[in-house]
């Protein structure tokens, strides 16, 4: 393949930095960037331990894939088991046979962090709450998260459920960056459900387990939890200058270190990092050869804008290398790969970005082919 190579220095300023370590109550925690997936931050991060309701991510994560594959839908109902019925630890109180949305379940489980609910909508999407443990494990294994094993889908403590801060930062991750439709229950501070029994219908208040939504500005989610065995631990998402963080704090002593461990990651990832924007998305980065189109080239643009992470107060110089592929054959749809962006910094990537065709090229017509051939013969001595 012939490549084109074009290395471009983009040079930025900043103060001098200054970062400190963050030192936190728990036994483990981490802070990453989700659009980099970059660490900033982290202690104990890989060891195994109770994650409590913070399980419960996943359970978000398979039901929002659900509904996007549209297996399930929002106006669906479920009628509730008596094993989903028995649950304890946080719940919304369903009783058996009891008939709720998938709307309104998926917004309890995310709001209130019922564990009720989180069955219930694990045996309707799985079948049984067994096989949806499958698919939080099979979902598990795709996301690198080498050091989990689910066996429920709410995160009751049972002998060899347990996972990472790591592992949480993963598919927290994957569930903000795929479905941030989440964060429309993650932010509500107070709601309600009805509970509709043969005794009639009853309202049921619920309540934001997640103090950061009023406490921290920018905050946006992500989930509690709290056992005996896991005691207090988070994942909490927020998002300021363009930049989305997520804080994972497990086994805290007590809630307000939770609470406030999660909120000295968040402020040190936005007092010392800082995403450096490079060129926007349709930004044209080169040409391309066409072989009998309509056109005999073609602008290549960015495809998705990059955005690299950098510490804020130093001296940053970027390397841009662009490869163009070889030319292609008409005709061209547009969207077609055709070449691609990367980012260093200091002899390591930090971004990347394909380059595509704008615009549809057509296979050349007879007419433009015989005009195109006319002109090279006729001026080829000239």
């Amino acid at each position: 393949m012939r490549k084109f190579i074009l290395f471009v220095i983009a040079t930025v300023f900043f103060a001098t930095p200054v970062i400190a370590e963050v030192s936190i109550d728990a036994k483990a925690s981490l802070l990453m960037e989700a659009e980099t997936g970059k660490i900033l931050h982290e202690f104990n991060a890989h060891e195994k331990l109770a994650p409590a309701s913070v399980t419960k991510v996943m359970t978000m994560l398979l039901i929002y894939e659900a509904l996007a594959q549209e297996r399930i839908k929002w106006d669906d109902i479920v009628t509730v088991s008596a094993h989903a019925a028995s649950m304890g630890g946080s719940q919304i109180f369903l009783e058996q046979e009891e008939r709720q949305s998938v709307r309104d379940l998926t917004k309890s489980i995310v709001i209130a962090s019922a564990n009720d609910a989180a069955v219930a909508m694990a045996e309707f999407i799985a079948g049984s709450e067994e096989a949806f443990v499958t698919q939080m494990n099979n979902k598990a294994r795709a996301l690198g998260m080498e050091n989990t094993i689910f066996k429920n889908s709410c995160g009751l403590d049972v002998d060899g459920h347990y996972t990472t801060a790591h592992d949480i930062a993963l598919m927290s991750r994957e569930l903000i960056l795929k479905y941030p439709e989440v964060f429309e229950y993650t932010k509500i501070r107070l709601d309600k459900i009805m509970h509709r029994t043969a005794r009639g219908e009853e309202e049921f208040g619920l309540t934001n387990t997640n103090r950061l939504i009023r406490s921290y500005s920018g905050a946006t989610g992500l989930k509690t939890g709290s056992t005996s065995q896991a005691m207090y631990c988070i994942s909490a998402t927020a998002e300021k200058e363009g930049m989305q963080l997520i804080a994972v704090v497990l086994a805290a002593p007590d809630p307000v270190i939770r609470f406030d461990g999660a909120m000295k990651l968040l402020d040190f990832g936005y007092a010392n990092f800082a995403l450096i924007a490079k060129e926007e998305t349709g930004t044209p980065m080169g040409e391309i050869q066409i072989f009998k189109g309509e056109t005999e080239a073609s602008p290549v643009v960015i495809k998705e804008q990059v955005n690299m992470l950098a510490p804020k107060g130093k001296h940053i110089v970027l390397d841009s290398e662009v490869k163009i592929f070889d030319p292609l054959d008409a005709p061209v749809s547009q969207g077609h790969a055709a070449g691609e962006v990367i980012y260093t910094w200091e002899g390591e990537e930090v971004g990347r970005s394909q380059l595509i065709i704008p615009q549809e090229i057509p296979k050349a017509s007879v007419t433009t082919m015989t005009e195109r051939l006319f002109r090279r013969w006729f001026f080829a001595d000239a």
